[in-house]
């Protein structure tokens, strides 16, 4: 292949004689260098003209994003906290309510309330109209916290309450158990009342200090009220004798016993059998002598016994 080189310089056209090989070589080497040039113009104009990214740049935001992703775990982190802080504190406010519905049905029971009336096993009825909330309204967690500080605040007034109201009833219950009330004997008549009488033995006026049961020997006789045993053996004209002690100034005595199950200082329940009915001591026959003793004076055992038929 001839070229031809005109130009002011060479005077006179020349003509260059390529071969083959020499040619390829020429154009390849001119294609190269073209390409080569439009790569190193086109970083230029980028750089220039920021079109481009540079390292610098790139460095900062990969720093923003880094600390981004920093709070971001620093926020859920702070929720999760939270969270459990929740968990924590609805627990402690179910074991309390648990807590409280126990101390109801006590309490219920203790009242003899009927049944029905407080149900500790379900939730109670509740009703009225409701009102959609706002649209995208919602509750923070401050306000969800402040919430239950006050419902925990609820609780424990009343839990107080209902603790004063058990203290409350269990010393009217125990007013009750250590009052003398009922019938000293299971099974038996009322054979001879309080006050004046004539004497079994010498046929005269005399002052009868308790009422007696008539009745089989061996009859199972009761304690009318809780109390401590004071006495409980032989004693003059009494026979054998069971004293309680009930507290509040009263006092019982169960006498003519053919045998005594108490022994001195048991502690004794209201209905619990302290004795058997017998004929020992100053009696005609098989009975129970029982007396009623308030503040050491003996009283009508009678007013005790109508009292629990109330």
């Amino acid at each position: 292949m001839n070229v031809v080189i005109f130009g002011k310089g060479f005077g006179k056209p020349r003509q260059v004689n390529l071969s083959g090989v020499t040619a390829g070589l020429g154009v390849v080497a001119v294609v190269g260098g073209i390409i080569g040039i439009g790569f190193l113009a086109g970083s230029w104009h980028a750089a220039r003209t920021g079109s481009g990214i540079s390292n610098s740049e790139l460095g900062g935001i990969t720093a923003q994003l880094e600390s981004q992703r920093d709070g971001i775990d620093a926020i859920r982190q702070e929720n999760e906290d939270t969270l459990d802080a929740l968990s924590i504190r609805i627990a402690q406010m179910n074991a309390r309510v648990i807590r409280l519905d126990a101390l109801g049905r006590r309490l219920t029971e203790m009242a003899e309330i009927e049944d029905g009336e407080f149900d500790f096993d379900s939730d109670p009825a509740v009703g009225g109209p409701e009102e959609p909330m706002a649209a995208g309204s919602n509750v923070a967690v401050p306000e969800v916290l402040e919430a239950m500080s006050s419902l925990n605040a609820q609780l424990s007034n009343r839990e107080a309450q209902l603790n004063v109201l058990e203290g409350v009833l269990m010393n009217q219950n125990l007013s009750d158990r250590v009052y003398p009330q009922g019938r000293p004997v299971k099974a038996g008549w009322l054979s001879s009342y309080f006050g004046k009488r004539t004497d079994p033995f010498t046929g005269k006026p005399a002052n009868h200090t308790g009422i007696d049961f008539a009745g089989k020997h061996g009859a199972e006789i009761v304690a009318v009220a809780d109390g401590v045993v004071t006495w409980s053996s032989d004693r003059y004209g009494y026979g054998i004798m069971v004293e309680i002690n009930h507290g509040n100034g009263y006092s019982t005595r169960y006498a003519h016993n053919s045998e005594n199950l108490v022994a001195v200082g048991d502690e004794v329940r209201k209905g619990q059998v302290v004795a058997l009915m017998g004929k020992t001591g100053r009696a005609t026959g098989p009975n129970l002598h029982f007396e009623v003793l308030q503040n050491g004076r003996r009283v009508n055992p009678v007013k005790f016994i109508r009292d629990s038929s109330k």
